[in-house]
């Protein structure tokens, strides 16, 4: 079934009303008229968002706003025409309309639902919860020096110990391609493998440590620094834990949408069904 003339209209009104909860409530400067129909800045700041990225990056934010308008009168020139050929009465047009319609209807209750949500309460327990599941835990900032064999392992302790700079070594003879003269960054003890962590962690800072073995070689370590990680201050993630309110707020409430629904699903074969127990012959 498709629809008529009149309800393709309809549903159109529909997703140009949907269109409007986007747009800026104050009013925006109309830059051109089409036929009386009015293209403003909002219109401009929409199309860009839409067609922004596949503009040539060189273009310089006038260039790609005159593109932008450019691009809407010719939108609504040819729009109204495919309007009065009836385009919108052929049933691939309906087809995608009806999906686009859908798509928006979906944008724009998740954001609503979203906006609702995040309130500063719900984004201080969120950060809340969040800190508690990750307690303070202390972290070495360390260097390393990875070998195949404990030989040279050895050897470039003995080179350190001679004055050699541990980095200008671990240049020289790591085959750990990551990490410049074996700079290894910050890292809790549970982002290494055990062996590497027991012995990195029972360093102080400019200690250097035995050779020890893991399964990808032989490691001789340096710790640089040492310090406690803790959970960033709330000023700091507020920002993050706006947009987790918000994802949560709108998970829930489609998984409470399927919960609710009839839905049949036809894209997989039903599963076989189990065999019948076979009779017991009579005695």
């Amino acid at each position: 079934m498709t629809l008529s003339a009149a309800a393709s209209r309809s549903a159109l009104a529909a997703v140009l009303l949907i269109a409007g909860a986007f747009a800026v409530e104050a009013a925006s400067k109309t830059l051109a008229t089409v036929n009386g129909q009015a293209i403003t800045e909002q219109d401009v700041e929409e199309a860009l968002v839409d067609i922004g990225q596949g503009l040539p990056p060189k273009l310089d934010e006038p260039a790609k706003r005159k593109y932008a308008l450019d691009y809407l009168i010719d939108l609504k020139l040819v729009s109204a025409k495919a309007m009065a050929d009836k385009i919108d009465q052929d049933p691939e047009f309906q087809r995608k309309f009806a999906y686009f319609r859908d798509k928006l209807a979906m944008e724009a209750l998740l954001a609503k639902v979203g906006k609702e949500a995040d309130t500063e309460k719900a984004e201080k327990d969120a950060y809340d919860t969040a800190a508690k599941a990750q307690p303070p835990e202390p972290e070495i900032h360390a260097r390393h020096i990875l070998v195949p064999t404990e030989d040279e392992a050895k050897k470039a302790i003995e080179r350190i110990k001679k004055g050699d700079d541990f980095a200008k070594v671990a240049t020289e003879m790591s085959k750990d391609p990551g990490g410049e003269g074996g700079d290894l960054g910050w890292f809790t003890k549970d982002r290494m493998v055990p062996e590497f962590s027991d012995a990195a962690f029972k360093l102080e800072p400019g200690q250097i440590s035995a050779p020890v073995k893991s399964q990808f070689g032989w490691h001789v370590i340096k710790v640089e620094e040492k310090r406690v990680k803790s959970f960033p201050p709330f000023d700091q993630v507020k920002e993050q834990a706006g947009r987790y309110v918000q994802q949560k707020a709108q998970s829930e409430m489609v998984t409470a949408l399927h919960k609710d629904a009839k839905i049949e699903r036809t894209d997989e074969p039903a599963a076989p069904a189990a065999p019948a127990p076979a009779e017991t012959p009579a005695k």
